[in-house]
């Protein structure tokens, strides 16, 4: 780094086992150290930078060993300045337990070096009833260093009121050991965070740091917002190419034989009735949707920096999503002709498409009673290339996939990368709440989106700037406080506008 570059440095504390580790994998975005359901994983404090700015000033994270004793270590860190404490605390505890020697480097390491601290602590404890926090808080005494206490383990389904009474529960705790009021309590949940919940600690760091690291942290947090507003877009861009395809996926049918129609209404069959072209094309269009929600997935997954492949989708047989699109049955319109002539003629090529001719059945309809109507609509397909029916999936599924992929977005945006290789869950219920108004305000927009992008050469840049929208407004409306330091940034990626720092 040059002399106008700085490093800042953060301390992660937590006693062992909280999830301290799984937090730093979750901020770094990559595997370090061993996350496992046991004590003292971590053993020596290990440095990573987090972030670094164009030009080059670091934010680096110490990932430091879990309290294990911590009433021990905090009358060991106490007495460390007498004869009879450095020996105990240098030598003897360095072969006797070297677990509780780390604590101790790693507090050392600290004190030195640390320009924040973030003590993590499990938020389903009751703090006046966890044996090791009073010592802990005296042990962040004994640091002397500004501290943000993190709420681990709080999940996604944390509702505001909630939030607020943990906060305030730990918040009391705190003013007994920091009078001034200086240390503030957040929840950050290691397993289960929302990347823009980030740029909320971000914001609290920078309160902590005295005025000269400001503005090297400033480019920091420049960075970090830069990075994360373009995954952003490419998340919206591999959600649109995705889209996209379901709305071109069709599959052709072939018109039937008309002895194929006459016996099957002798036997009473429906002429229009699915038979096994059209299954064996649903379930073609079902497998794909199926690969095309792995594929999707899978890049969403890479893009925020997780591992593992896309969890199985358990697909139900979504038959209301088809719509299948037939061409003029030239037999139906025969039949029809040679009973009525006239407009009625083209009621009854109406009919026959299924009522998508669009006001054509009726031109062919007004003359079909005087010249035949078979011949006539056998002619009126040839010319058009259309022969059987196309299967695609209707315009309500499409809104309903897209809502999918909006929820899947926020699975992955949530999952920390210490919970290992991702696996879908349950979303949480506000999620579904609030894509599905921000699907609801948009649906007028949506009404001519679709046809649009049946048609042939169809460009997806629209539906990617409706997906960055929609995106951007859930986002917003889960975390407003978070989203109001770069709202306006938010608002212009929604729009398709650059997102550069």
């Amino acid at each position: 780094m040059s002399d106008s570059t700085s490093s800042i440095s953060l301390a992660l504390l937590s006693h062992t086992n909280v999830g301290k580790t799984t937090l730093a994998r979750t901020l770094l975005r990559r595997d370090i150290g061993a996350v496992m359901d046991r004590a003292h994983v971590t053993e020596v404090a290990e440095s990573q930078v987090l972030m670094r700015s164009p030009v080059g000033d670091e934010l680096v994270l110490w990932d430091t060993p879990g309290f294990g004793d911590s009433v021990r270590l905090q009358r060991r860190l106490a007495a460390s300045g007498q004869p009879v404490g450095w020996f105990l605390s240098q030598v003897w505890d360095r072969f006797a337990d070297r677990a509780f020697w780390c604590s101790q480097q790693a507090m050392r390491a600290a004190r030195e070096s640390a320009d924040v601290v973030l003590y993590v602590v499990n938020a389903t404890e009751e703090p006046a009833t966890a044996g090791y926090i009073e010592p802990e808080l005296h042990i962040l005494d004994w640091l002397g260093k500004p501290a943000l206490v993190l709420l681990n383990q709080v999940g996604t389904r944390l509702d505001a009121a909630h939030e607020r009474q943990l906060i305030a529960e730990w918040s009391a705790v705190l003013q007994r050991h920091d009078a001034t009021g200086k240390r503030r309590v957040m929840t950050f949940d290691a397993f289960a965070r929302c990347w823009l919940q980030e740029h909320a600690l971000l914001d609290a760091i920078a309160d902590c740091l005295d005025e000269r690291q400001r503005p090297a942290f400033e480019r920091i947090v420049e960075a970090w917002r830069g990075r994360d507003l373009d995954v952003l877009r490419q998340s919206a861009a591999v959600i649109a190419r995705q889209v996209h395809g379901l709305a071109h996926d069709t599959v052709q049918l072939p018109d039937a034989r008309l002895a194929d129609k006459v016996s099957r209404a002798l036997q009473g069959g429906a002429t229009d009735a699915l038979d096994a072209k059209e299954s064996r094309a649903r379930q073609a269009m079902l497998d794909r949707l199926d690969e095309s929600v792995r594929a999707c997935t899978a890049e969403l997954v890479t893009l925020h920096g997780l591992t593992g492949t896309a969890s199985e989708e358990i697909l139900r047989q979504v038959t209301t999503g088809f719509e299948t699109q037939r061409a003029p049955d030239a037999d139906k319109v025969g039949l029809w002709g040679g009973l009525v002539t006239g407009a009625l003629g083209g009621l009854a090529a109406d009919v026959a498409a299924g009522g998508l001719t669009f006001g054509a059945g009726a031109i062919i309809g007004g003359i079909a009673g005087a010249l035949g109507a078979r011949k006539l609509t056998q002619r009126y397909n040839e010319e058009r290339g259309l022969a059987g029916g196309t299967v695609r999936w209707s315009d309500e599924f499409l809104d309903a996939r897209l809502g999918a992929a909006i929820i899947r977005y926020l699975a992955v945006a949530h999952f920390g990368r210490g919970r290992g290789d991702f696996a879908a869950s349950d979303p949480a219920p506000r999620w579904q709440a609030v894509v599905s108004a921000a699907l609801a305000r948009g649906a007028a927009e949506r009404a001519t989106l679709w046809p649009g992008l049946r048609m042939d050469g169809a460009s997806n840049t629209r539906l990617e700037s409706v997906i960055l929208d929609l995106l951007a407004e859930v986002l917003t409306q889960l975390y407003p406080e978070p989203a109001a330091f770069f709202r306006d940034r938010l608002a212009a990626t929604g729009q398709g506008g650059s997102t550069a720092v």
